[in-house]
């Protein structure tokens, strides 16, 4: 679904993203893990479209998707969250996944003075549906709350709800357990599981907490210094002497070997 071909990043003499290449397949939930500063997040950002490549390609579905703008690759069902939640915190949670379509026909004055009855009933219809993902997430006692005032686990599910208001085809998910309880954490997981199966969600993951990699994810990326170091199951990720060297640690992999 998404391929990535010979990504190179640069900012002034820093190589952030060095050659990477990658293939993300329809239907999985792909892990990319690697320590800070291995270009994880600049690679997220150069395929949503928030920066530009300094050379290599990114392809979807077989189209070259690479340069375009995150509103073009959101029309495409490509979404990106972020570590840290974008909630409008002056709205209610309900109101936040409402405002997720675009091109409604509320957003323009002539519609305002001469199709309110066509507003009222669009506006109804995303009302329904954003219940339906509340639905989903289990969060629908907190609809009529603030944004603002929810927890920073609630506010990655409503991040994860706000791809489904529009029906993503593949979500880029950055360190959605960051800073999450493990209760939330496990409900973010099962909704991320769900979405996959019930719905065919294709997932690509940045996060450091392995237990979650290993229940969601396979395969696993893992980079390093801006390059794909290595890629396959979590177990065997796990087991890589070049990853454990780079990120891992030589704990887990005594951790690992008392476990076998």
């Amino acid at each position: 679904m998404i391929i990535v071909e010979d990504l190179h990043k640069n900012f002034g003499g820093f190589q952030a993203v060095r050659g990477a290449s990658l293939e993300i397949a329809k239907g999985s939930i792909t892990g990319l893990i690697g320590p800070n500063g291995a270009g994880k997040t600049t690679l997220f950002n150069v395929i949503a479209g928030r920066l530009p490549p300094s050379s290599g390609r990114v392809f979807m579905d077989g189209e070259d998707i690479t340069g375009l703008s995150p509103h073009e690759l959101f029309h495409s069902g490509l979404l990106r969250t972020f570590q840290i939640a974008h909630e409008f915190g002056a709205m209610t949670v309900r109101e936040n996944l409402m405002m997720v379509p675009s091109n409604q026909k509320g957003e323009t004055l002539w519609n305002t003075w001469f199709r309110r009855r066509e507003i009222a009933k669009e506006e109804r219809a995303l009302a329904e549906k954003a219940d339906a993902v509340l639905d989903f997430l289990t969060i629908s006692h907190l609809a009529h709350q603030k944004a603002a005032n929810i927890s920073g686990g609630q506010k990655k599910l409503l991040e994860l709800g706000r791809t489904m208001m529009v029906d993503a085809k593949v979500v880029f998910l950055d360190e959605v357990g960051a800073g999450v309880n493990r209760s939330l954490l496990n409900t973010i997981a099962d909704a991320i599981v769900r979405l996959n199966k019930e719905r065919g969600y294709t997932f690509c993951i940045i996060e450091h907490d392995m237990d979650f990699i290993a229940r969601l994810c396979d395969p696993v990326i893992v980079m390093a210094e801006g390059k794909v170091l290595a890629k396959g199951s979590a177990a065997h990720i796990m087991e890589n002497d070049a990853v454990i060297e780079a990120y891992l640690g030589r704990g887990l992999k005594n951790k690992v070997k008392a476990h076998a």
